[in-house]
Protein backbone atom coordinates (compact mmCIF):
# COMPACT_ATOMS: atom_id res chain seq x y z
CA UNK A 1 0.00 0.00 0.00
CA UNK A 2 1.69 3.55 -0.79
CA UNK A 3 2.37 5.41 1.86
CA UNK A 4 0.30 8.51 2.89
CA UNK A 5 1.97 11.57 2.33
CA UNK A 6 2.29 14.10 5.45
CA UNK A 7 0.89 17.34 5.71
CA UNK A 8 1.92 20.20 7.77
CA UNK A 9 -0.50 21.58 11.08
CA UNK A 10 0.56 25.03 10.50
CA UNK A 11 0.81 27.90 7.38
CA UNK A 12 4.08 29.35 9.25
CA UNK A 13 6.95 29.00 7.37
CA UNK A 14 9.56 27.25 9.10
CA UNK A 15 11.35 30.06 10.74
CA UNK A 16 8.67 31.60 11.72
CA UNK A 17 7.71 28.31 13.59
CA UNK A 18 11.11 27.85 15.42
CA UNK A 19 10.92 31.93 16.22
CA UNK A 20 7.17 31.65 17.50
CA UNK A 21 8.46 28.39 19.77
CA UNK A 22 11.04 29.91 21.15
CA UNK A 23 9.22 32.87 21.98
CA UNK A 24 6.33 30.71 23.81
CA UNK A 25 9.54 28.69 25.56
CA UNK A 26 10.51 32.40 27.24
CA UNK A 27 7.22 33.00 28.76
CA UNK A 28 6.57 29.76 29.65
CA UNK A 29 9.80 30.34 32.25
CA UNK A 30 8.28 33.66 33.21
CA UNK A 31 5.04 31.56 34.19
CA UNK A 32 6.91 28.59 35.18
CA UNK A 33 4.98 28.74 38.81
CA UNK A 34 1.23 29.42 36.91
CA UNK A 35 2.63 26.54 34.09
CA UNK A 36 2.84 23.73 37.14
CA UNK A 37 -0.43 24.09 38.18
CA UNK A 38 -1.06 22.40 34.67
CA UNK A 39 1.13 19.41 34.77
CA UNK A 40 3.85 21.26 32.51
CA UNK A 41 6.87 21.41 34.34
CA UNK A 42 10.48 22.62 33.57
CA UNK A 43 11.40 18.86 32.31
CA UNK A 44 9.12 19.24 29.79
CA UNK A 45 9.94 23.53 28.68
CA UNK A 46 13.52 21.65 27.77
CA UNK A 47 11.98 18.43 26.08
CA UNK A 48 10.45 21.28 24.03
CA UNK A 49 13.59 23.50 23.75
CA UNK A 50 15.53 20.59 22.36
CA UNK A 51 12.64 19.77 20.20
CA UNK A 52 13.01 23.32 18.81
CA UNK A 53 17.13 23.15 18.34
CA UNK A 54 16.89 20.13 16.86
CA UNK A 55 13.98 21.55 14.54
CA UNK A 56 16.01 24.74 13.67
CA UNK A 57 18.93 22.41 12.67
CA UNK A 58 17.40 20.22 10.23
CA UNK A 59 18.96 20.90 6.51
CA UNK A 60 17.11 23.19 4.85
CA UNK A 61 15.07 22.06 1.12
CA UNK A 62 17.69 24.74 -0.61
CA UNK A 63 20.25 22.98 0.74
CA UNK A 64 19.23 19.44 0.07
CA UNK A 65 18.33 20.60 -3.33
CA UNK A 66 21.65 22.26 -4.40
CA UNK A 67 23.25 18.96 -3.46
CA UNK A 68 20.78 17.17 -5.93
CA UNK A 69 21.50 19.84 -8.31
CA UNK A 70 24.73 19.16 -8.38
CA UNK A 71 24.81 15.45 -8.88
CA UNK A 72 22.36 15.91 -11.83
CA UNK A 73 25.15 18.40 -13.74
CA UNK A 74 27.29 15.33 -12.73
CA UNK A 75 24.93 13.12 -14.41
CA UNK A 76 24.58 15.20 -17.53
CA UNK A 77 28.56 15.39 -17.94
CA UNK A 78 28.79 11.79 -17.42
CA UNK A 79 26.02 11.30 -20.35
CA UNK A 80 27.72 13.77 -22.18
CA UNK A 81 31.10 12.02 -22.23
CA UNK A 82 29.31 8.56 -23.08
CA UNK A 83 27.63 9.94 -25.43
CA UNK A 84 30.97 11.08 -27.51
CA UNK A 85 32.29 7.77 -26.61
CA UNK A 86 29.53 6.45 -28.89
CA UNK A 87 29.80 8.50 -31.37
CA UNK A 88 33.71 7.81 -31.76
CA UNK A 89 33.01 4.77 -32.50
CA UNK A 90 29.19 5.10 -34.71
CA UNK A 91 31.77 7.24 -37.03
CA UNK A 92 34.09 4.69 -37.38
CA UNK A 93 31.37 2.11 -38.27
CA UNK A 94 29.75 4.89 -40.80
CA UNK A 95 33.25 5.07 -42.44
CA UNK A 96 32.69 1.20 -42.82
CA UNK A 97 29.25 0.57 -43.74
CA UNK A 98 27.48 3.67 -44.31
CA UNK A 99 25.04 5.14 -41.81
CA UNK A 100 22.19 3.91 -43.87
CA UNK A 101 23.23 0.30 -44.01
CA UNK A 102 21.66 -2.53 -41.78
CA UNK A 103 25.16 -3.24 -40.06
CA UNK A 104 25.27 0.33 -38.91
CA UNK A 105 21.14 0.18 -38.09
CA UNK A 106 22.07 -2.89 -35.43
CA UNK A 107 24.28 -0.61 -33.37
CA UNK A 108 20.91 0.98 -32.39
CA UNK A 109 22.55 4.66 -31.93
CA UNK A 110 19.49 6.56 -33.30
CA UNK A 111 18.34 9.51 -31.62
CA UNK A 112 21.66 9.00 -29.06
CA UNK A 113 21.38 12.51 -27.82
CA UNK A 114 17.37 12.11 -27.00
CA UNK A 115 17.90 8.88 -24.70
CA UNK A 116 16.35 8.49 -21.25
CA UNK A 117 19.10 7.30 -18.28
CA UNK A 118 18.09 3.92 -19.27
CA UNK A 119 18.19 3.69 -22.69
CA UNK A 120 21.17 4.98 -23.38
CA UNK A 121 22.50 2.34 -20.66
CA UNK A 122 21.12 0.03 -22.56
CA UNK A 123 22.69 1.22 -25.86
CA UNK A 124 26.03 1.65 -24.61
CA UNK A 125 25.55 -2.23 -23.71
CA UNK A 126 24.39 -3.44 -26.99
CA UNK A 127 27.04 -1.34 -28.87
CA UNK A 128 30.02 -3.03 -27.08
CA UNK A 129 28.81 -6.17 -27.51
CA UNK A 130 27.80 -5.16 -31.28
CA UNK A 131 31.48 -4.06 -32.27
CA UNK A 132 32.82 -7.13 -30.70
CA UNK A 133 31.00 -9.40 -32.60
CA UNK A 134 32.42 -7.66 -35.92
CA UNK A 135 35.94 -6.47 -34.50
CA UNK A 136 37.34 -8.41 -36.95
CA UNK A 137 35.52 -6.36 -40.14
CA UNK A 138 36.07 -2.95 -38.22
CA UNK A 139 39.62 -2.98 -37.28
CA UNK A 140 40.74 -1.01 -40.04
CA UNK A 141 38.58 1.68 -39.24
CA UNK A 142 39.89 1.88 -35.65
CA UNK A 143 37.81 0.10 -33.95
CA UNK A 144 39.96 -1.74 -31.48
CA UNK A 145 39.45 -3.33 -27.43
CA UNK A 146 40.71 0.18 -26.03
CA UNK A 147 37.68 2.25 -27.66
CA UNK A 148 35.30 -0.11 -26.47
CA UNK A 149 37.10 0.18 -22.86
CA UNK A 150 36.45 3.74 -23.47
CA UNK A 151 32.93 3.41 -23.91
CA UNK A 152 32.43 0.48 -21.06
CA UNK A 153 34.17 3.10 -18.63
CA UNK A 154 31.96 5.94 -19.73
CA UNK A 155 28.92 4.00 -19.22
CA UNK A 156 30.43 2.92 -15.79
CA UNK A 157 30.74 6.57 -14.60
CA UNK A 158 27.42 7.25 -16.08
CA UNK A 159 25.43 4.77 -14.19
CA UNK A 160 27.12 5.84 -10.57
CA UNK A 161 26.07 9.44 -11.94
CA UNK A 162 22.62 8.32 -12.19
CA UNK A 163 22.49 6.55 -9.22
CA UNK A 164 23.87 9.34 -7.15
CA UNK A 165 21.23 11.47 -9.09
CA UNK A 166 18.60 9.28 -7.49
CA UNK A 167 20.25 8.93 -4.02
CA UNK A 168 20.25 12.79 -3.91
CA UNK A 169 16.91 12.55 -4.52
CA UNK A 170 15.34 9.99 -1.86
CA UNK A 171 17.72 11.99 0.55
CA UNK A 172 15.70 15.41 -0.18
CA UNK A 173 12.39 13.44 -0.15
CA UNK A 174 13.22 11.51 3.43
CA UNK A 175 14.55 14.96 4.81
CA UNK A 176 11.40 16.95 3.85
CA UNK A 177 9.68 14.15 5.22
CA UNK A 178 11.23 14.02 8.09
CA UNK A 179 11.15 18.36 8.28
CA UNK A 180 7.14 18.08 8.30
CA UNK A 181 6.67 15.42 10.77
CA UNK A 182 9.03 16.72 13.40
CA UNK A 183 7.62 20.20 12.60
CA UNK A 184 4.10 18.86 13.44
CA UNK A 185 5.53 18.32 16.78
CA UNK A 186 6.89 21.03 17.28
CA UNK A 187 3.92 23.00 16.62
CA UNK A 188 1.73 20.72 18.57
CA UNK A 189 3.92 21.62 21.65
CA UNK A 190 3.23 24.85 20.54
CA UNK A 191 -0.12 25.01 21.06
CA UNK A 192 -0.19 22.98 24.18
CA UNK A 193 2.12 25.88 26.03
CA UNK A 194 -0.18 28.79 24.15
CA UNK A 195 -3.20 26.95 25.48
CA UNK A 196 -2.32 27.07 28.63
CA UNK A 197 -0.68 30.41 28.59
CA UNK A 198 -3.83 31.97 27.31
CA UNK A 199 -6.23 30.12 30.40
CA UNK A 200 -3.91 31.37 32.67
CA UNK A 201 -4.10 35.15 31.71
CA UNK A 202 -7.56 35.27 29.99
CA UNK A 203 -9.18 37.04 32.93
CA UNK A 204 -5.82 38.44 34.51
CA UNK A 205 -3.99 40.32 32.20
CA UNK A 206 -5.16 40.98 28.60
CA UNK A 207 -1.43 42.00 27.05
CA UNK A 208 0.05 38.32 28.41
CA UNK A 209 -2.88 36.76 26.93
CA UNK A 210 -2.33 37.99 23.49
CA UNK A 211 1.41 37.09 23.14
CA UNK A 212 0.09 33.31 23.52
CA UNK A 213 -1.95 33.58 20.78
CA UNK A 214 -0.68 32.27 17.65
CA UNK A 215 -2.55 34.14 15.62
CA UNK A 216 -3.93 37.81 15.09
CA UNK A 217 -7.24 37.37 16.29
CA UNK A 218 -9.52 34.37 17.60
CA UNK A 219 -11.58 34.71 13.98
CA UNK A 220 -7.76 33.98 12.36
CA UNK A 221 -7.35 31.11 14.98
CA UNK A 222 -10.41 29.42 14.55
CA UNK A 223 -9.97 29.68 10.72
CA UNK A 224 -6.76 27.98 11.24
CA UNK A 225 -8.51 25.36 13.03
CA UNK A 226 -11.42 25.01 10.85
CA UNK A 227 -8.49 24.13 7.79
CA UNK A 228 -6.69 21.76 10.10
CA UNK A 229 -9.81 19.92 10.96
CA UNK A 230 -10.87 19.60 7.29
CA UNK A 231 -7.56 18.39 6.24
CA UNK A 232 -7.39 15.64 9.08
CA UNK A 233 -11.12 14.45 7.51
CA UNK A 234 -9.19 14.51 3.56
CA UNK A 235 -6.91 12.52 5.44
CA UNK A 236 -9.49 9.93 6.75
CA UNK A 237 -10.98 9.72 3.77
CA UNK A 238 -7.89 8.83 2.05
CA UNK A 239 -6.65 6.32 3.48
CA UNK A 240 -9.72 4.52 3.48
CA UNK A 241 -9.86 4.63 -0.07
Amino acid sequence: MKKQSINRKHNFADPELHLRAMKAIQMAHRDLDAFKQYGYDLERLKRFKALADKFRDLPDDDELLGDQMLMTEKKYQAANRLRAAIRSLMTRVAIKYSNRSGRYRKFGTAKLGDMTDAHLLFCARRVVRVARQQMDFLADVGVNESLLARITEAAKDFEQAVNLQQDRIADRDIAVERRIEMGNKLYDELVVVCDIGKDIWKDLDRDKYEQYCLYESNNEYKKALKARKMQSRQDVHTSED
